[in-house]
C-alpha cells in the first residue's frame, strides 16, 4: 500500500491513467503491448490535453511507475511480445468507483462532478450525482490525499475536482518533450463527438472480429 505522496509526470500520468482505462473498456487487449499503450496515451477523444506520447517518452514512464510500483511488466503475460499492466490496486486497493474517478481524472484533468460521472460510464456506473462525490470523498480522505476539490471559477456553477498524484495542483505542467497535439481549432463540440463514437465503433468491430476469430479457431481445432 502507498503511504506516501506520489509525483507523476505528465507521461507517467497518462500511461497509468490509459493502463486502467484499457483494462476495463478493452480487456481482450489487456496487458497492453507497448504500441497499444502508446496509440491509447495518443488518442485524440476522451483525453485532456491531447498529448504526442513517442517510444522513449513510454519507455521513461513506465520505467517511473515501475520505480513507484504502478505499473510495469505484466508479471503473467504470455507470448514472446512484452505487455505492460498497471498495479493500481496493489498500491491502493481501490474500488471500482474509485478506481473509475481516479482514471478519468488522469486522462481529462480537472473535472466538475456532473462531467466525472458522465465520462465514466464505460468504467464504472454511478446511480446519482451523490454516488460520485462520496467516491470523490473518500479519495480526498486518504492520507495522503489523492484528490482536491479546486476552487470555483467565477461565472460557474460546480466545482472542480483534481487528482493529487502529480503534486499539488498548480505546480502540474506539461513536460517540454510532450507537446499537446496539434488540434483544429474549426472543430466544434459535434464534430469532436462524432469523432469519439467513430472511435467507439471501431474498438467494438475489433472486439467482433476478435470474437469471431476465436469461434473460428475453435470450430476448425475440434
Amino acid at each position: 500500500m502507498v503511504t506516501e505522496p506520489i509525483k507523476l509526470t505528465a507521461a507517467e500520468a497518462r500511461v497509468l491513467g490509459a493502463l486502467v482505462e484499457k483494462e476495463v473498456t478493452t480487456p481482450e487487449y489487456y496487458p497492453l503491448t507497448l504500441n497499444a499503450l502508446i496509440n491509447a496515451c495518443n488518442q485524440r477523444s476522451n483525453r485532456e490535453p491531447v498529448m504526442v506520447v513517442d517510444e522513449d517518452d513510454a519507455r521513461q514512464a513506465l520505467h517511473g511507475l515501475e520505480n513507484k510500483e504502478l505499473a510495469g511488466r505484466a508479471r503473467s503475460a504470455e507470448g514472446r511480445v512484452t505487455k505492460y499492466e498497471h498495479w493500481l490496486g496493489e498500491a491502493f486497493n481501490f474500488s471500482r468507483a474509485e478506481t473509475a474517478l481516479i482514471c478519468v481524472l488522469l486522462l481529462r484533468g480537472p473535472q466538475t462532478p456532473g462531467e466525472l460521472r458522465g465520462r465514466t460510464e464505460r468504467l464504472h456506473e454511478f446511480g446519482e450525482i451523490t454516488d460520485v462525490l462520496a467516491g470523490l470523498q473518500k479519495l480526498m480522505e486518504r492520507e495522503p490525499a489523492l484528490v482536491a476539490v479546486l476552487p470555483r471559477q467565477p461565472g460557474t456553477k460546480e466545482a472542480r475536482y483534481a487528482h493529487l498524484l502529480s503534486g499539488p495542483v498548480e505546480s502540474i505542467q506539461m513536460p517540454t518533450a510532450l507537446q499537446a497535439a496539434p488540434q483544429n481549432p474549426a472543430a466544434g463540440p459535434e464534430q469532436n463527438d462524432r469523432l469519439a463514437q467513430l472511435e467507439s465503433d471501431v474498438a467494438e468491430l475489433m472486439r467482433e472480429v476478435a470474437e469471431l476469430k476465436r469461434k473460428i479457431d475453435s470450430l476448425f481445432g475440434d
